[in-house]
């Protein structure tokens, strides 16, 4: 059975944990290999390592059912992969027990296809194993925005890949944000509240360290309603600014003074050789809080809370109520473009990610009225 293991530090380029996929026998599969770490180091084209541990958990899944079924990579075709596909369609996933998401399905279907297209441009195969066709996609009505929508009327479709019906973010309402925030306890509440007033993502939250947190003293809030804080590790590593209300920094210094410092101090109690991470937030083990562990407790909220959802509606909610409200600032300062703020404050390197969010404001626009409210008004007191 195919396997992955981890490289260790210190060989060569090999990124250190780099994944490597090896067959039964332990010897690696060297066009997986090569696949990946070209990904994992080319100058200007690197992907982000959680990027890597996902191509390579898709191929590993695939590469490991040829090994069963005895078939060489390069020896496949369409009805193999959809063989593999149709698997998951039908069964759960091994490891939660759960079906597969139409959308999983066809993620693990692109990266394999991916994979099998990069090693037709470097000639390990003579031809590809799938094909594309062309789709009409029709749009509905838009916003005042709508000349700003970016996705084209026809794309090419890979014919592997199965139908999922559309399903746009939405915002949540005031009263879903109370009970959620009830039901979070110290310090996943208050990154729950960057998160949503900043748009955050997991892992530049468990990033985020003590350092970046600026003092606020000497600053007035009506005039510097927002603080500028740098983030340089995000997702695809391309430094970015967020800009947290004064209030939620005030807050988080209250964290700082009221709930970390008395942890470490208890912790260095019973053990005078411990010393405290530089990571903003931590567990009550004083370690740092990791986007797994963030994601289990966003997980027990919204249970808790009674809401559908996770942890990644908070940027969601974030997106769409400053859209909305971007989108009544552009009535009287037209030179504003509300997209491509948004665009600029959520990372997104492709406009078209972000505009599917101009959908959702115009379905959802009546549920934004009472988000924006909450979003920079009542979520963090004055105490």
């Amino acid at each position: 059975m195919a396997r992955i293991i981890r490289a260790l530090p210190g060989y060569g380029d090999i990124p250190a944990h780099f994944p490597v996929i090896v067959d039964d026998g332990m010897a690696i599969i060297e066009p997986a290999f090569a696949y990946l770490h070209e990904l994992a180091t080319i100058p200007g084209r690197s992907h982000a390592a959680e990027t890597i541990r996902t191509y390579s958990e898709h191929l590993h899944d695939w590469l490991d059912s040829l090994e069963q079924s005895r078939i060489a990579w390069d020896a496949v075709g369409e009805r193999e992969i959809a063989a593999w596909r149709n698997r998951m369609l039908e069964r759960p996933s091994p490891h939660t027990k759960r079906p597969y998401g139409r959308s999983t399905i066809n993620d693990r279907v692109r990266t394999v296809c991916r994979f099998y297209g990069w090693a037709h441009q470097r000639s390990w195969i003579a031809e590809l194993p799938f094909h594309y066709i062309d789709v009409r996609v029709s749009h509905r009505r838009q916003s005042m925005l709508a000349h700003l929508d970016v996705r084209p009327g026809v794309v090419a479709a890979n014919v592997l890949t199965v139908p999922e019906a559309e399903r746009l973010p939405r915002a949540l309402r005031a009263d879903q944000l109370r009970r959620l925030f009830s039901a979070l306890a110290p310090p996943y509440d208050l990154m729950a509240s960057w998160a949503l007033v900043t748009g955050m993502r997991r892992k530049e939250l468990c990033a985020l360290e003590l350092f970046q947190v600026p003092e606020t003293v000497h600053l007035d809030a009506d005039e510097h309603p927002l603080v500028g804080i740098g983030l340089s590790i995000t997702k695809g590593g391309y430094p970015r600014t967020v800009y947290p209300p004064i209030r939620l920094l005030d807050a988080t210094h209250r964290y700082i003074d009221e709930v970390r410092g008395p942890l470490i101090r208890r912790l260095r109690r019973a053990d005078p050789s411990w010393h405290a991470p530089s990571a903003l937030f931590l567990t009550s083990r004083g370690t740092p809080v990791s986007p797994v562990r963030l994601t289990a407790a966003m997980s027990a909220a919204f249970k808790a809370a009674g809401v559908v959802g996770t942890g990644h509606w908070l940027r969601h909610c974030y997106a769409m109520t400053m859209l909305a409200q971007l989108q009544r600032q552009a009535r009287t300062t037209p030179e504003i473009n509300p997209l491509k703020v948004v665009q600029m404050l959520l990372g997104h390197r492709s406009i078209a990610s972000t505009a599917i969010y101009l959908r959702c404001v115009e379905i959802h626009g009546a549920e934004l009225e009472e988000s924006v409210t909450w979003l920079y008004g009542a979520l963090i007191d004055d105490g």
